[in-house]
């Protein structure tokens, strides 16, 4: 499951994750912890970052909201569905204890990127 949100004003990172988590599936996450960053410069050179979080071990009961469906599926599904773009990519950097980055780094002028893992 990946969940995207902000991070409030005197919210620490890992608290984010935890009212995120809870706010968008009903889940209460108990062992979020930090496994790896994606990032990517724009064109002003400003870099934006994602903190990636895994969690293993939560209470509750998974229930969808207005931020869309959520539900459990398979691993092995994901390639075969419709999935936010990149995810794949995040899940190998969260699931591969060698990887720490996911990152793009301008291809060309044309806008298109490579992707790279550290």
């Amino acid at each position: 499951m990946t969940q995207e949100g902000h991070i409030e004003e005197g919210e620490n990172f890992h608290d984010s994750v935890v009212r995120e988590v809870q706010e968008e599936t009903g889940l209460t996450v108990t062992d979020a912890r930090l496994v790896g960053l994606k990032h990517w410069p724009d064109k002003e050179g400003h870099r934006y970052i994602v903190f990636l979080y895994k969690a293993t071990e939560f209470t509750g009961t998974i229930r969808s909201t207005e931020e869309g469906e959520v539900r459990w599926v398979e691993k092995s599904d994901l390639p075969q569905m419709d999935l936010a773009y990149d995810l794949l990519e995040i899940l190998k950097v969260m699931d591969e204890p060698d990887l720490s980055e996911f990152f793009y780094t301008r291809k060309n002028d044309d806008g298109e990127w490579d992707k790279n893992f550290r």
